[in-house]
């Protein structure tokens, strides 16, 4: 920290020797010690807060480009999905027939209306899955359980 030879310390030591004497000389080397140890810890904090401030703005440089790769990447990701919805309707508008056929006059359905197709029905086959088959659905048993009491 400080440049001084053995020699200059000596120097320094004897002249306060002389002008503190040698009673107070003991008091006065504690407290320039403990000023000594206060200033040496005050610079430590001053290096640990510029130290901590620069790790801060560092970081607040990476979350800045962090955030800007993240928008980036969100913007090309929107782009592509809707380029691939542009094609998926392309191709769906291509492939999908015609709603409403094609009627010839004198044609004997276009003269009677058609009739409509009845949808599927909702109710699943009584055996459905392998577990149904094999008798391994749990909650036909408890149900049939139930409805026995």
């Amino acid at each position: 920290m400080f440049d001084f030879s053995f020699f200059e310390l000596v120097v320094i030591g004897v002249v306060a020797l002389i002008v503190i004497g040698p009673e107070r000389m003991p008091k006065v080397a504690r407290a320039a010690g403990l000023l000594f140890g206060r200033a040496q810890r005050y610079v430590s904090e001053v290096k640990a807060d510029i130290n901590n401030q620069l790790k801060l703005d560092e970081l607040r440089k990476i979350e800045a480009d962090l955030r800007a790769k993240a928008s980036t990447a969100e913007h090309v990701i929107i782009e592509e999905t809707r380029h691939v919805e542009q094609e998926f309707r392309g191709v769906a508008e291509s492939v999908a027939p015609a709603t409403t056929p094609l009627v010839l006059e004198g044609d004997a359905a276009a003269e009677k209306p058609a009739e409509p197709q009845p949808l599927p029905s909702a109710e699943t086959p009584a055996v459905a899955s392998p577990q149904l088959e094999l008798g391994l659905d749990s909650a036909r048993p408890h149900q049939a359980e139930t409805s026995s009491k």
